[in-house]
């Protein structure tokens, strides 16, 4: 079979909406032929897969009853020379890869339509690199599937060979990845065995045990806590018949206060301190200031943005938010690309407002209200094409569904997603803040309070959502509104109060908040070096990887589940002593994301990536080997 030009697109639902576009004109066994002599094929993720270690050593190690070669201590390292993959076992791949292959050899021209990412560059490229193609490829790149945004694509097509670093950085993880897991993982399980027994599988991982690491970590911390007593002084005061609260606020150099000088953690010097200005009438303004205030729109969601909120009010896994998203996108079309670790928009969206308002609506129809008020004009500070990274944030697109069709966790998402998007279309959120210093007795207290003058974008937000504001705001003492006081005014006391309390231990991660932590896991480290690299890195992981290794944490025993909360295992705990601190730490992978992204631009090899990998392997190895371990596993 031939034809002009060929589109091997990542998934079937994305092979469809491409072919939908050209126009289809049948549809044969693993492929849809269309207009214009072209052909869209697809594969189903991933159709290689790396080899085995077992392809990389000699033929002469004994097996295991299974007919595996048994694990020894002296086959390690290995490090394949030339790697090796196979076609996976997954029901339908060998025969969906022949007959790409069969499609390729009468093709005259070949798109690449694997998914905006590293991943999805390399995944279509060795398909083309298993067949030996030599024919001219383009790159199709969209961050959505809507109809809007496949013609957009196909309009603009690049030569595939500009994304040939984006290919060799995807090819690099997965190689270090494949070096460190079946090498260390096997070294530390020997290492682990006692004479005479077979011990159990220690699995490490790169980005999984700095993981289970943070997690350990909070554990101890919370289940170690120490509470410290404290005292927050507050004063109750009025002037133009208004009542409103102060906080006192310590000296430079006051007396009793924690080593951070943010709490009175010597009673005695607080319960003295209350008595005292309880004595006290009079409290004169030394400052009055009103400042109108704003607050943008709130940023459409990444990844790890909407995870962590589904966490939060549903209760949804990382790995359940991961994949109704991708629902979304994929099998209804309705949203953009999920796997993203960016939540601002390129400009040149701002121009689809009105569209995908509509589709909102039409999706969504309790929406419509809140759409009809939108004003496409808006252009909030989301849309910015110095923020966007290689994806956009996810968003609604121009094209609409059957609200009934959707699952009950699809709509959930969908309508926050919608609300995130239709926000950057209503007003800023302004107020005045209004600040009072006062003194009592030589003593400094601070009242704050907030006026709302513009609601804005808050009026879209339900009463659940507006509570838990109000409450943040009490808490930080600023939901009061206060008189129109200037310096050298007066207000009286009614009273000074001195509440006790106890700290707090951090909470429990839960997969919401350990997602944001692998995130940004360089606040966990003091090394300005340390931390510019994690943060350059975007932490630990990817947008489109974290809930699969927090999923496989959980599925290896190493991590478990109370309720929302997450624990490290006792199994868990166990890996960890046992490991090098190298590998616990974050700090190797901020080295190995700062090459990787060096990859990507082309200015550093992926086989001199791949030879420092290999040299930090040997190192570990040789600390391993020098603890005099068992050298077999298996038989």
């Amino acid at each position: 079979m031939s034809c002009d030009t060929l589109y091997i697109a990542e998934k079937p639902s994305v092979a469809k909406a491409i072919a939908d576009e050209l126009g289809v004109m049948r549809r044969g066994d693993g492929f849809i032929e269309c207009r214009g002599n072209t052909t869209v094929t697809w594969c189903f993720g991933h159709l290689l897969e790396q080899a085995e270690p077992d392809a990389y050593l000699p033929d002469d190690i004994p097996r295991t009853k299974k007919g595996t070669k048994i694990w020894r201590m002296q086959d390690l390292p290995i490090f394949p020379t030339e790697w090796k993959s196979s076609p996976r076992t997954d029901r339908g791949v060998k025969k969906q890869l022949s007959a790409i292959g069969k499609l390729l050899r009468g093709a005259q021209t070949v798109v690449n339509a694997g998914d905006p990412d590293r991943e999805g560059q390399l995944l279509v490229d060795e398909v083309l690199e298993h067949f030996c193609c030599r024919r001219p490829v383009s790159r199709f790149w969209v961050s959505a599937v809507d109809p809007v945004s496949i013609r957009r694509g196909l309009k603009n097509l690049k030569p595939n060979q500009q994304y040939a670093g984006m290919k060799d950085a995807a090819r690099g993880r997965s190689r270090a990845d494949w070096l460190l897991g079946m090498n260390l993982s096997r070294a530390y399980t020997l290492a682990d065995q006692r004479p005479g027994t077979r011990g159990g599988l220690i699995a490490v991982g790169r980005v999984q045990t700095p993981t289970l690491m943070m997690v350990a970590r909070r554990d101890w911390a919370v289940r170690n806590f120490v509470p410290q007593p404290y005292l927050a002084i507050t004063a109750d005061l009025e002037a133009e018949s208004k009542r409103f609260a102060a906080r006192w606020k310590p000296k430079p150099g006051q007396p009793g206060m924690d080593e951070e000088g943010k709490l009175l953690i010597d009673l005695k010097i607080g319960r003295e301190l209350v008595e005292r200005l309880g004595k006290e009438k009079t409290a004169s303004v030394l400052s009055s200031e009103t400042k109108r205030k704003k607050q943008y729109q709130p940023k459409a969601y990444s990844l790890a943005s909407i995870q962590i909120e589904a966490s939060r009010l549903y209760g949804m896994t990382a790995e359940e938010t991961l994949e109704v998203c991708q629902r979304l996108y994929e099998t209804h079309k309705i949203t953009s690309y999920p796997r993203t670790d960016c939540e601002y928009l390129p400009v040149s969206q701002h121009a689809d407002a009105p569209a995908v308002l509509k589709a909102i609506a039409a999706t969504l129809p309790a929406a419509a209200r809140a759409v009809s008020r939108a004003d496409p004009a808006i252009r909030s500070p989301t849309f910015n094409d110095n923020k966007v990274t290689a994806h956009h944030g996810i968003v609604p697109v121009a094209n609409a569904a059957q609200w009934e069709r959707l699952s009950d966790r699809e709509q959930k998402l969908y309508r926050l997603i919608a609300k995130r998007y239709i926000a950057q279309f209503f007003p800023v959120h302004e107020y005045d803040q209004t600040d009072i210093l006062f003194d009592i007795g030589g003593e400094h207290f601070l009242a704050k309070g907030r006026v709302t003058v513009v609601k804005g974008w808050k009026a879209l937000f339900d009463a659940a959502e507006q509570a838990a504001d109000k409450k943040k705001t009490e808490e930080e003492g600023e939901d009061q509104t206060l008189p129109r006081l200037s310096r050298g005014d007066a207000a009286d006391v009614l009273a000074v109060k001195g509440r006790e309390d106890k700290t707090k231990p951090p909470a429990f991660y839960t997969e919401g908040t350990l997602i944001a932590a692998m995130e940004n896991i360089w606040r966990s480290f003091d090394d300005p070096k340390v931390q510019a690299q994690l943060k350059e890195a975007g932490g630990i992981g990817t947008p489109a990887t974290r809930a699969a290794i927090i999923a496989e944490l959980k599925r290896k025993g190493y991590l478990e589940t109370e309720g929302k909360k997450l624990h490290c295992s006792e199994t868990g705990r166990a890996l960890l002593k046992k490991v090098s601190p190298r590998i616990r730490s974050a700090v190797m992978t901020a080295a190995f994301e700062e090459k990787l992204k060096l990859v990507e631009a082309g200015t550093f090899g992926l086989g001199d990536f791949v030879k420092e990998y290999e040299a930090f392997i040997s190192e570990e190895l040789a600390k391993v080997r020098s603890g005099g371990m068992r050298r077999e596993y298996g038989q």
